[in-house]
C-alpha cells in the first residue's frame, strides 16, 4: 500500500456515525464501498454484523455503531463499508456516511478527551480539528482486541464455508 502521508501531516478518510465526525488513516483503508448485503453469522461477536463476499474474498464485516455501543442507526443509502486492512488481514467497518478525504497537520492532532465516542478512548487515536470542526481518528490497530482479532479469523473461516455450500 503506498504512503499517503506528507511529512507532518496525515491523510485521513472522514465519515459519520452517529451524528459525529470521524476518521481513520487513509493507510489502512483499501477502499471504501455502498452497503452490500452482509450475511449475518450465528454465535458471532455482538458487534459483527457477518461476513461479505467482495470479489470472491470473504471480509467479516463491523457495526462501528455497536463497536461503541451507540445506538442502532437506520440504514439508509448513504451507509457505507470501509474496508479496512490491518496486518494484511481485512475487514470492514460499518459507517453511516463518508464525506471526504482530507489532510491534517500532526500537530493539530491531539489526545482523545474521555468523554468522546462512548469513554472507548482506547479505540481511538486522536481529535483534530479541520477548520471549526472537530474529526475523531480511529486507531484501526487497536479496533480489534487479540481475542477478538482470533475470533475475526474464525468468523471470516465460517464465512468462507458458508459461502461456499
Amino acid at each position: 500500500m503506498a504512503d499517503n502521508t506528507k511529512e507532518g501531516e496525515t491523510q485521513l478518510v472522514v465519515f459519520m456515525m452517529n451524528e459525529e465526525e470521524f476518521a481513520c488513516d487513509i493507510n489502512n483503508v483499501r477502499e471504501v464501498v455502498k452497503m452490500l448485503k452482509v450475511t449475518p453469522l450465528p454465535s458471532s461477536i455482538n458487534f459483527v454484523e457477518g461476513v461479505i463476499n467482495m470479489r470472491g474474498e470473504v471480509i467479516p464485516v463491523i457495526d462501528l455503531r455497536k463497536r461503541f455501543g451507540l445506538a442502532e442507526g437506520e440504514r439508509t443509502d448513504a451507509n457505507r463499508i470501509i474496508i479496512a486492512e490491518m496486518d494484511d488481514k481485512m475487514f470492514g467497518l460499518i459507517v453511516d456516511a463518508v464525506s471526504e478525504v482530507a489532510r491534517l497537520p500532526n500537530e493539530q492532532i491531539q489526545e482523545a478527551p474521555d468523554q468522546v465516542a462512548g469513554g472507548r478512548t482506547d479505540l481511538i487515536k486522536g481529535v483534530g480539528k479541520i477548520d471549526d470542526r472537530m474529526i475523531i481518528i480511529l486507531d484501526i490497530e487497536h479496533i480489534l482486541s487479540t481475542d477478538e482479532q482470533f475470533a475475526l479469523d474464525e468468523i471470516s473461516r465460517t464465512g468462507r464455508e458458508l459461502i461456499d455450500n
